[in-house]
């Protein structure tokens, strides 16, 4: 699925269906392309557990959407005219019950996209993932995971790590906030493991970690994982 360039012209068209009954997960898509956004659609409609409740065509838009239609999760393109990508992110973030966001991208946009994770982003996705996986990325944000595309990851996050210097001593003074256990905890969430693997890992329950990531972001003070892996990483915690 590959971008190109073109108006939108459906901007505001909605899904086909309104979600919210029954645990639906309602998705805003946000792509300057209408090609894409009708096949983002396609792909997410095929899984009765989300519904597509509207379409955007640049983040301006995106915002308004998102403030009258309360999607669950938002996929988001980056280059976009108007209000890029990564500026409605940070707006969606700062809503007051904001949604989660996955930044749809290519490779070569690497500053774009360490930008977008660093304005709320909760993770990110290629646009030629296979369709399955969007699904899988959409079920994993909305619990209040990342998704990162693997190979991406590791860069971005090493990138920030190799590039943080000034930023060390605060998150080493935001990361003596928490306890010990929470620490083990973060060392894990900043290697890329989920609240499962965690869970296996430290041998407690999954919603004993959820408690514990939960806490992790409040100390770090910021607003989802990525940002606290990050964080880590400034520290220099974490880094298989």
């Amino acid at each position: 699925m590959t971008h190109a360039d073109g108006g939108a012209d459906d901007g505001a068209q909605g899904g086909a269906a309104e979600g919210g009954a029954g645990g639906t997960l309602r998705v805003l898509i946000v792509d300057d392309d209408h090609l894409v956004r009708l096949a983002l659609a396609d792909i997410l409609d095929r899984d009765p557990a989300l519904a597509v409740v509207a379409q955007a065509g640049d983040g301006a838009e995106a915002v308004e959407l998102a403030r009258t239609r309360r999607p669950d999760v938002v996929l988001m393109d980056i280059r976009m005219p108007g209000m890029d990508g990564i500026s409605a992110t940070r707006l969606l973030r700062a809503l007051s019950e904001p949604p989660q966001v996955i930044v749809l991208t290519t490779f070569d946009l690497d500053q774009y996209v360490y930008d977008a994770l660093a304005a709320g982003a909760s993770g990110f996705l290629l646009k030629d993932t296979d369709p399955g996986e969007i699904v899988r990325a959409v079920r994993i944000v909305a619990d209040g995971q990342a998704m990162l595309h693997p190979a991406a990851a590791r860069r971005l996050i090493d990138r920030h790590y190799a590039t943080a210097g000034q930023a060390t001593g605060h998150a080493r003074s935001l990361i003596d906030k928490l306890t010990p256990r929470e620490k083990d905890v973060l060392k894990l969430l900043a290697d890329g493991a989920s609240n499962a693997e965690i869970a296996t890992g430290l041998g407690m329950r999954e919603s004993t970690v959820k408690a514990h990531v939960s806490r992790i972001l409040s100390a770090l003070e910021v607003g989802n994982r990525v940002q606290a892996a990050l964080c880590a990483r400034s520290a220099g915690i974490g880094g298989r």
